[in-house]
C-alpha cells in the first residue's frame, strides 16, 4: 500500500508542475498588477480544471512508458466519471479525487491492455487504442458506484477539512509537522494535494466556486493563506540558517569544500523555496536534526497563524512567490520578523546539536560525506558511455546488483524509486560513493535512492542501459594494454620526470575534502590548491582521455603510468562551464605543454572547491612519495617520485 501511495505521490508531480504558470497568470491579470482580466481568467482555466489535469498527469505517471494513450484515457475517464456521478447525484463533488482515481485507473489499464490483440476485423481497436475504450467502460461502472456511495466518504472528508481548517493553531501546526515528516517517504505530495487543491471552497465575484488553499488565496478568499504563510520563514530563513550552522560546525580544513555547496543550496531555498537539497543533506546523516526541523516548521506555522498572517504561493515559499503575492497578502512583513527569529533559532539549535552530539553533517566525517562526486578513473569508462549520466547509470546499476535485480524503476523529484528482486544485493556504500545522498528501504522489496534534482536524467540513462544490457567495463583489456605498453619503458618516475602542473599549495591526498580521493579509492597521489589559470603537463607522454565536461584529463607516461588530473571537486556538475581544453586525446605531450585553461573565479563560485587531486590510477607495486608540500611554483622539480 505504501508503494502504491508513493506511486501516486510521484505521479502528482506532473500536474503540480503546471501550478506555477497558473498562479503567475492569475496574479499578473489582477487589478493591482497588469489589470488584464482575461489573463487572470486564463490562469483560472487551469486552476478550475485540476481534476482533468490530475487525471492526465497521474495516468502518464502510472503508465510504464508514460505514453500519451494513457493520458488520453485519463482525460476520458474523468469526463465519464464526473458526468455519470452528476447524473445520479448532482450534490456530489469529488474535487481532485475524481482526477486522481481516473488517472490511477487509466494508468493501470494502460499497463494491462496497451498491447492487447484482437481478430483482424477488430484489429483497429487493438493495442493502445483499446485503452481509452476500456477505461470509459470501467469508469461508467465506477460512476454508478460512486454516485451512490461517495456521499459517505465526502461527508468524512468534509468533516476532516472543517476540523483542519477550523482547528486554529493546532490544525496548521500539525499540518506543518506532517508536511516535513512525510518527505522522506515521498507522501507529502498526497497530503499537500488535499490541502492545496481540495479543502475549503470560495465563491468569487463572478459566481465561480474554487477549491483548495492555493486557489482560494489567489482568488481573494479572506480565509485562505493560513496553511501556506508559515512555510516562508522556514524556507527563506530557517533552512539557510541551518546551512550556516553546518558550515560553522564543519572541520576547519573542510570548510572551503562544503561552503560552496551549502551556499548554493541555501540561496536556492531562499529564492525559490526548493528545500529538498538542504533537507537531504542532513535527513539521513542526522535524523534528529530532521525531527527538530519538522517541529520548528510546525512552530513557524503556528506563529504565522497567531499573528493573523495570510500569504500564499503558486510554486513554493521562496522570495519570488513572497514578492509576487505580497500585495494580496495580509500582514506579510511579519513573516520577515518571524523568519529572522526562526533563523537564529535554527542556527543555535543546529550548531549546538551538531557539536554536542558530534552529528556527522557535511564537513565533519568523510565516511558519510555527501559531496562524493561521480568520477571515472582513466581507462575505466564503461563501454558505450558517451557522457557522465551514461557512466553514472552503469555505476548505479552495478551497485544495485545489476539490471536483472531491478523489477521496476521509477523516479520523482529527487529520488529513484525501485522494486528489487533481492535487496540484499544492493551495495549502499557504492551508491553513496557514486553520489547518492541517501538510501531508504521501504517494505520488503522497495528501495529509494536519493540522487538530487538530476534524477530524471540518471533514470533515463539507467533505463536505456537496462534495455540494451549493461555492458561490462573494459578493465581487462585496459590492463593488458597497460602491461604491454609498460614493457616499453620504466614505470618509475624520478625527481626530474614530474614537474608541478600549476602554481599552488601542495597538500596530501588525505587532506582533500572528498571521500573518493582522500581514501585513495581511485589511487594514490597528491593534491594542489591552484593559483594559475592554466594547467600544464607534468610529464612527457601522451593524452589518453579528455573528459566531455573538461574538468579532468587523463595522461600516460612513456613507461605506462596513468595520471588523472581532476580540477576541483564536484566540478563535473558545471558541464564544462569555465573550462577550456587545449589538447585532445591521443596527442603527444612534453613537460610544460598547456592542457586545460580554467576560469578559477567562476569555478570557485559554483563548485565546492578548486582543490585539484593528481592521481596515479594504475599503480601495481609502485609507491608515490610526496617530497614537497606548501607553496610550489609551476614547472618546479622534485615534487614526487614513483618507485
Amino acid at each position: 500500500m505504501l508503494n502504491f501511495l508513493q506511486r501516486i505521490g510521484k505521479s502528482l508531480m506532473f500536474p503540480i508542475a503546471t501550478l506555477p504558470a497558473a498562479a503567475l497568470l492569475v496574479r499578473l491579470g489582477m487589478e493591482d498588477m497588469l489589470d488584464i482580466p482575461f489573463v487572470t481568467a486564463a490562469g483560472n482555466g487551469i486552476l478550475t480544471n485540476l481534476s482533468m489535469i490530475f487525471a492526465i498527469g497521474i495516468a502518464m505517471g502510472f503508465a510504464k512508458d508514460g505514453n500519451g494513450a494513457a493520458a488520453l484515457a485519463g482525460a476520458v475517464g474523468v469526463l465519464v466519471l464526473e458526468g455519470g456521478i452528476g447524473a445520479i447525484n448532482e450534490n456530489i463533488d469529488m474535487g481532485v479525487f475524481s482526477g486522481i482515481i481516473s488517472g490511477v485507473v487509466a494508468g493501470m489499464l494502460y499497463n494491462r491492455f496497451h498491447d492487447v490483440k484482437f481478430p483482424e476485423f477488430l484489429s483497429f481497436f487493438g493495442g493502445k487504442r483499446f485503452v481509452p475504450i476500456i477505461t470509459s467502460l470501467v469508469m461508467v461502472a465506477l460512476s454508478f458506484v460512486f454516485g451512490y456511495l461517495w456521499v459517505y466518504p465526502q461527508n468524512v472528508l468534509d468533516a476532516t477539512a472543517n476540523w483542519i481548517l477550523n482547528a486554529g493553531e493546532l490544525g496548521v501546526g500539525v499540518y506543518g509537522v506532517l508536511n516535513r515528516l512525510l518527505i522522506p517517504v515521498g507522501l507529502h505530495h498526497v497530503m499537500n494535494t488535499l490541502i492545496w487543491f481540495d479543502f475549503g471552497t470560495f465563491t468569487t465575484e463572478t459566481g465561480e466556486v474554487v477549491r483548495g488553499e492555493i486557489n482560494r488565496f489567489l482568488n481573494g478568499d479572506p480565509e485562505a493563506g493560513h496553511f501556506l504563510a508559515g512555510f516562508f520563514p522556514v524556507m527563506m530563513f530557517g533552512l539557510p540558517a541551518a546551512c550556516l550552522a553546518m558550515y560553522a560546525a564543519a572541520k576547519k580544513h573542510r570548510k572551503a569544500a562544503v561552503g560552496g555547496m551549502l551556499l548554493s543550496i541555501a540561496l536556492t531555498a531562499f529564492l525559490t523555496g526548493v528545500t529538498e537539497p538542504i533537507e537531504f543533506t542532513f535527513m539521513f546523516l542526522s535524523p534528529l536534526l530532521y525531527l527538530v526541523h519538522a517541529l520548528l516548521t510546525g512552530v513557524s506555522m503556528v506563529a504565522a497563524y497567531m499573528l493573523d498572517i495570510r500569504h500564499g504561493f503558486g510554486f513554493s515559499a521562496g522570495l519570488i512567490d513572497y514578492l509576487l503575492n505580497y500585495s494580496i497578502a495580509e500582514n506579510p512583513f511579519m513573516l520577515i520578523i518571524i523568519g529572522l527569529v526562526l533563523g537564529a533559532i535554527y542556527f543555535v539549535v543546529f550548531y549546538f546539536l551538531i557539536i554536542k552530539l558530534d552529528l556527522k553533517t557535511p564537513g565533519r566525517e568523510d565516511e558519510d560525506e555527501d559531496l562524493v562526486e561521480e568520477t571515472q578513473a582513466v581507462g575505466h569508462q564503461p563501454e558505450g558511455a558517451t557522457n557522465d549520466y551514461e557512466a553514472k547509470a552503469y555505476q548505479y546499476l552495478e551497485a544495485l546488483g545489476g539490471p536483472e535485480n531491478i523489477k521496476s524503476l521509477d523516479y520523482c523529484t529527487t529520488r529513484l524509486r525501485l522494486q528489487m528482486s533481492d535487496r540484499d544485493k544492493v551495495n549502499e556504500t557504492a551508491l553513496k560513493r557514486y553520489g547518492a545522498r541517501g538510501v531508504m528501504k521501504v517494505g520488503k522489496q522497495n528501495l529509494q535512492v536519493i540522487v538530487g534534482t538530476t534524477v530524471e536524467f540518471l533514470a533515463d540513462a539507467m533505463r536505456r542501459r537496462m534495455e540494451q544490457g549493461s555492458e561490462a567495463t573494459p578493465e581487462a583489456v585496459n590492463k593488458e594494454e597497460t602491461q604491454e605498453e609498460a614493457s616499453h619503458g620504466s614505470r618509475q618516475l624520478t625527481e626530474t620526470d614530474f614537474v608541478m602542473p600549476n602554481t599552488g599549495l601542495v597538500m596530501r591526498l588525505e587532506d582533500v575534502p572528498d571521500e573518493v580521493f582522500a581514501q585513495q579509492m581511485m589511487g594514490p597521489g597528491f593534491a594542489i590548491d591552484p593559483e594559475g589559470d592554466t594547467f600544464t603537463s607534468p610529464i612527457k607522454g601522451k593524452v589518453v582521455q579528455v573528459f566531455p565536461t573538461k574538468h579532468a584529463i587523463g595522461l600516460e607516461t612513456e613507461g605506462g603510468l596513468e595520471i588523472l588530473i581532476h580540477i576541483g571537486l564536484d566540478t563535473v556538475q558545471l558541464k564544462g562551464e569555465g573550462f577550456e581544453t587545449l589538447v585532445e586525446a591521443g596527442q603527444q605531450i612534453k613537460q610544460g605543454d598547456p592542457l586545460i585553461r580554467v576560469d578559477l573565479d567562476l569555478v570557485k563560485g559554483k563548485a565546492p572547491s578548486v582543490v585539484t587531486p593528481v592521481i596515479f590510477t594504475n599503480l601495481e607495486s609502485e609507491t608515490v612519495h610526496l617530497l614537497k608540500k606548501g607553496k610550489q611554483e609551476k614547472g618546479e622539480l622534485g615534487i614526487i617520485t614513483v618507485h
